[in-house]
């Protein structure tokens, strides 16, 4: 590993260093590691802030929007003072203020064929924090065809869905297989018009941040080709294997 921890970064990264799954050599994978996250919202903040204060070296964040009043009661990295500000600007500062090791790429747009096509390569691992389906296809697609590291969240009033994909494993399914329908309705991620308790964004953001160390450390069980169904009104935790559909775009 080229990363180098000092006396610096070893006391700040004590607390999981010391974990036997990690330790020295564990600690130097996630200051190596590259995350692109879209979407700066209630599941992006989560998963950015946990990210940043685990060590990930470098962190792209992808949004075009700027934030409102309605998004303070689950969006974690913004405060009253943010309103009407970009947010990849905010969160590029706030990263700063937690970790100034970790390096951060703004990308102040909105996703599409053509620039996704110039920023995917340079990361080895995707977060999807996007409340469409468009988005979320476009991710699932471009991850499929570079073979990265994607990992899905999707929330609505007190549910919570995640998935992963390890797109180097041509045998499991992803995104296209569990939504078989081609334009399943944006209603179901619709947070204005469904609703959102806080809590369920920052629960289902950290589980996806929880992904992407595991990842990156090599430790434990990722969901890979899994769905995790969370209903937070009664506490219940399901696992379901989404089915490779035969006609799917990822058996190609």
């Amino acid at each position: 590993m080229k990363k180098q921890l000092n006396k610096n970064l070893i006391e700040r990264f004590s607390r999981q260093i010391v974990l036997k799954d990690i330790g020295i050599l564990g600690q130097k994978k996630i200051l190596s590691a590259k995350v692109l996250v879209v979407g700066a919202g209630g599941l992006g903040c989560p998963v950015i802030e946990f990210l940043t204060r685990a060590g990930v070296g470098t962190l792209g964040i992808v949004d075009y929007d700027k934030v409102n009043l309605s998004n303070l009661h689950r969006q974690s990295l913004y405060q009253k003072s943010d309103i009407g500000k970009s947010k990849v600007l905010i969160v590029k500062k706030k990263i700063n203020s937690i970790n100034s090791y970790t390096k951060v790429q703004s990308y102040n747009l909105k996703l599409n064929n053509i620039n996704f096509k110039k920023i995917i390569n340079k990361y080895d691992y995707i977060v999807d924090g996007s409340d469409n389906f468009k988005t979320k296809f476009l991710l699932n697609d471009f991850c499929l065809k570079y073979k990265k590291f994607l990992v899905t969240g999707a929330i609505s009033k007190f549910d919570g869905h995640i998935f992963s994909f390890d797109f180097k494993n041509k045998k499991i399914p992803c995104l296209r297989c569990f939504f078989q329908e081609k334009k399943p309705s944006d209603d179901l991620l619709n947070c204005e018009a469904e609703g959102i308790l806080g809590t369920v964004a920052g629960i289902v953001g950290t589980i996806q941040a929880n992904e992407i160390l595991k990842k990156i450390l090599s430790i434990g069980q990722n969901l890979n080709g899994y769905i995790l169904i969370l209903n937070l009104l009664d506490i219940s935790f399901r696992k379901v294997k989404i089915n490779k559909n035969k006609t799917c775009i990822c058996n190609k």
